[in-house]
């Protein structure tokens, strides 16, 4: 039934392609990440407006009234995909039938790239900007989209993904070098639910989390002594909270391993399914992925400089 709204969303995103637009023409994306990267594809050409802000959960979001009026009035759409925006499907369908392009921007992405969790068969972990190489085919999947809506800047949306792609491959060299000065014994990864998946993936860290895929999901006194059996077993020193997830399973996981007589202190909080302050480093989506790797490594017993890539990130405690 999904797979069908979703397949009739894309042809008449590709049957409204081709009409004439205002200029700027006004774009509008769910959450931040995707927000970010058409913005800088676009440039000057479109005024991007982002619907998802900072510690918002895509996964539960449902779009308001004042939103679907914003959806309503774009000249094109860009969501995630994947069932990252599960509960927007229908408002998607809506909008395309209405004559508005909408493109998910996850559309490129090789099925063998992307993972499904052997507890969620059958629902693909959408995730996949945890992996900077998946967001590296975004880049390319909106350079290609923006082209299509606006093909007389074909030229300016490819010189600027290209630039684009320049930053996230640096960015991704970072991310392989940084973590790699991990311990190996500490390449354990504990975090709030399963959006680190691509992340532990690509930059070699095993990944656990206490809920599953989407925050839809709700953990088990039984999954959580688990976890806690097997961090005081392997003596992992830290695991991580999330800016968009509720830190209470978190605090149970801690009192549990205090409890068995194992300290575990809090890395720091990571970015998952939404970004940082906007107008900050790490309200971008190179920001929030170096915010990651560098809080990771460094308190995982990596060595990663305190400011990050580029220099930029808040100092971390």
């Amino acid at each position: 039934m999904v797979a069908g709204l979703l397949a009739s969303v894309l042809a008449l995103a590709l049957e409204a392609a081709t009409r004439p637009l205002p200029r700027p023409y006004q774009i509008v994306a769910t959450c931040g990440m995707v927000t970010d990267v058409v913005r800088e594809v676009a440039g000057a050409h479109a005024r991007v407006i982002g619907l998802m802000g900072e510690g918002v959960d895509p996964h539960l979001y449902k779009p308001t009234r004042d939103d679907v009026n914003r959806l309503l009035q774009a000249d094109a759409v860009f969501y995630s995909g994947l069932m990252l925006e599960g509960r927007m499907t229908d408002t998607f369908l809506k909008i395309a039938r209405k004559g508005t392009p909408v493109f998910a921007v996850t559309e490129l992405l090789d099925e063998k790239f992307l993972l499904e969790p052997e507890d969620m068969a059958g629902h693909t972990d959408p995730h996949v900007w945890m992996d900077v190489q998946g967001w590296m085919a975004a880049t390319r999947a909106i350079a290609q989209s923006l082209s299509s809506v606006d093909p007389a800047h074909a030229e300016d949306y490819a010189t600027r993904a290209k630039r684009y792609l320049e930053q996230l491959q640096r960015l991704d060299d970072y991310a392989r070098s940084s973590l790699a000065t991990v311990p190996k014994d500490r390449r354990v990864l504990v975090t709030a639910h399963d959006a680190f998946n691509y992340f532990g993936r690509a930059y070699g860290l095993e990944v656990r989390g206490i809920q599953g895929i989407s925050t839809e999901s709700e953990a088990g006194v039984a999954d959580i002594n688990r976890l806690v059996e097997d961090m005081v077993k392997r003596k992992i020193p830290a695991l991580f909270v999330e800016s968009s997830v509720s830190d209470k399973n978190i605090k149970a996981l801690i009192e549990g391993c205090r409890a068995r007589g194992h300290t575990v202190r809090i890395g720091g909080e990571l970015f998952s399914d939404a970004m940082g302050k906007p107008g900050s480093y790490e309200g971008t989506y190179v920001g929030m992925i170096d915010h990651n790797v560098t809080l990771i490594a460094r308190a995982l017993g990596g060595d990663a400089p305190a400011r990050g890539l580029n220099g930029k990130l808040s100092p971390h405690p």
